[in-house]
């Protein structure tokens, strides 16, 4: 049996019986009474009046006021379609037009669904005009607002939210609380301080469904406020920030939002400057829920091939997903050919769009730090922790890497830890305090074992007492916290796997810590760091500083391998797919 949408007939049976008047798209000048007679005439003579759709014409001052005292005899209206209509006004006469039609509204006791002024030069000029109206029991009962290519500026939107949060209060207390469903504001030039401002109507209200603020000059900064908005949204199901400068500092605060949007329907960040790092951060969030996807366009971010994988893998379960935009990144003739290839294998293979614009000739990957301090020139005070991108034309420095015929890859920010110095890829008994001595550890021992310089060989791990390994390696690990900890985790990991090609008790004991790992990395919450520095070690991402890893990787690769066959449920559906469509591009 069909699903059917209650709310959906409720709505479209309300709008067949809505009556109203229409004079759009005449293109006429209306700077008089007299110009716009025909419509008071038609205020006055008709008993219902729904809706008054005035756009596609220019009104002056007289003309609205004339509008305004027409609109006064009608409290059963509810929607103003009022976009384009102050072209060719001088500033002064919109925000009085305005304030004429708004009068006219409240005098009527009118009680606005819908509010339509896009394309309307409006600017922190006009807002003075409207701001009345915005703080009026008329908007009490507001569902959509439009404000699509008004030029509000920083100040403008400053002004409406504040004007917003003001009605918000007093319908609060009025007992009919403002729940605002639609919210339209692009090409406005909110940048940050505009974008901050307007998360905070987000933020108060929790009541949006669709949200669209493409064009704005907003950076990472103002994308991260708006993302704790969207996060008190939990209804929300469209969501466009198209054309916005988002990058992978922004991608990551929006990913924490997606995790309080599960019903999430459309998603538009195109052109936002994602690259690689920005789509793990979406793919991680959207892989385990989000099954009412239907749209996804993430074209034109400079997302290369690593990049492009990840995010087919995350989408490959979502049952309703009917278009999946990613041309113009930098994927490559091999690249889009993996893509085409996992996508064949998805719920909806026909979703994937064509690629008709790669960005990746004859470009090189770009810093990509440097591209998020270019596009920020305010709060940087949290950037310490990115390290550079590097060019993946540049040698590999893993002997593996040729005969394995594996793409060199690009990594997350490393650890930054006093157990691991930043040019070594394992831990140095001598920088490791265990306890209240600094004395190193004598080997055999299954605490030298845990905290060595280098992988021992198979006659020495044979050679360790411990009837329970495993027990007496955590119980080392867990004497560590923070990074540490969750350093030692992985290295100790690492020499286990190291013999699981030659030790049937390596092999388990890789196996039982790969997913200590996986598990820890879920429960701390930083699943893609932990993965990306694991498949860093695992010579399956390239490593900002170069180096010569001492394990056997095709063994530690074998012992992630066999984790993963033993355990289907490893970590999180996003670590499981990464590991796995790695692992793959060497099979291939």
């Amino acid at each position: 049996m069909a699903n059917f949408d209650l709310g959906a007939i409720v709505q479209a049976v309300d709008d067949i019986k809505e009556e109203g008047l229409s004079f759009e798209d005449k293109q006429l000048t209306w700077d008089t009474a007299e110009d716009v007679a025909d419509i008071v005439k038609a205020l006055e003579t008709t008993k219902v009046v729904h809706y008054l759709k005035l756009g596609g014409n220019t009104l002056g001052i007289d003309a609205a006021a004339a509008i305004g005292k027409g609109l006064e005899k009608h409290p059963e209206f509810r929607k103003a379609w009022w976009y384009n209509m102050f072209s060719r006004r001088l500033k002064t006469e919109t925000p009085l037009s305005l304030k004429h039609l708004g009068n006219g509204l409240m005098t009527a006791g009118a009680k606005l669904t819908v509010l339509d002024l896009s394309d309307n030069a409006l600017g922190p000029n006009g807002m003075v005009g409207l701001e009345d109206l915005l703080r009026s029991p008329v908007v009490y009962s507001l569902q959509e607002l439009r404000l699509n290519n008004c030029g509000l500026g920083i100040g403008g939107g400053k002004m409406l939210s504040k004007a917003i949060l003001d009605c918000h209060k007093s319908s609060v207390a009025a007992g009919t609380p403002l729940q605002l469903k639609v919210f339209i504001a692009g090409r406005n030039r909110l940048e940050n301080d505009g974008a901050k401002a307007i998360a905070k109507i987000f933020s108060t209200l929790k009541t949006l469904v669709e949200i669209a603020m493409p064009q704005n000059s907003i950076y990472h900064v103002g994308i991260a406020a708006l993302a704790a908005g969207f996060e008190e949204n939990h209804n929300l199901r469209i969501l466009n920030l198209n054309d916005n400068t988002v990058t992978e500092k922004g991608a990551a605060a929006l990913a924490e939002a997606f995790a309080s949007t599960p019903l999430l329907q459309e998603i538009n960040f195109g052109d936002c400057l994602l690259k690689n790092h920005g789509a793990y951060h979406f793919a991680e969030a959207l892989a385990e829920n989000h099954s009412q996807l239907e749209v996804v366009d993430l074209g034109f971010n400079e997302i290369g091939a690593n990049g492009g994988v990840v995010l087919v893998e995350a989408l490959q379960n979502k049952p309703n997903l009917k278009t999946l935009n990613l041309d113009g990144n930098q994927f490559g003739y091999e690249g889009r050919e993996r893509i085409k290839e996992i996508m064949e294998l998805s719920a909806n293979p026909g979703a994937l769009g064509s690629f008709d614009e790669d960005q990746s000739e004859g470009e090189d990957d770009e810093d990509e730090e440097a591209d998020d301090d270019d596009d920020d020139d305010e709060d940087d005070e949290d950037d310490d922790d990115t390290t550079e991108e590097v060019d993946e034309d540049e040698e590999y420095p893993d002997e593996d890497a040729d005969e394995e015929g594996d793409e060199a890859y690009i990594t997350s920010p490393t650890f930054t830890t006093n157990l691991l110095n930043p040019n070594e890829s394992f831990i140095s008994a001598k920088n490791v305090h265990f306890g209240d001595t600094n004395t190193p550890v004598k080997p055999l021992t299954i605490k030298s074992f845990c905290l060595s310089q280098t992988p021992c060989t198979i006659e020495a791990f044979e050679s360790l007492q411990e009837s329970d390994k495993l027990s007496s390696l955590k119980d080392i690990i867990e004497q560590f916290s923070g990074d540490n900890r969750l350093l030692l985790l992985i290295f100790t990991t690492l020499k286990c796997a190291h013999l699981s090609q030659s030790s049937a008790t390596a092999l388990d004991l890789a196996k039982a810590l790969y997913a200590e790992t996986a598990d820890y990395a879920v429960n701390t919450k930083q699943e893609r760091r932990v993965l990306n520095y694991v498949l860093m070690q695992l010579g399956l991402l390239r490593s900002e500083e170069k180096f010569k890893s001492p394990y056997d990787l095709k063994s530690c690769r074998y012992a992630l391998r066999e984790t993963l066959k033993a355990n289907p449920q490893l970590g999180s559906e996003y670590m499981r797919n990464a590991f796995n469509v790695f692992l793959q591009q060497l099979d291939g």
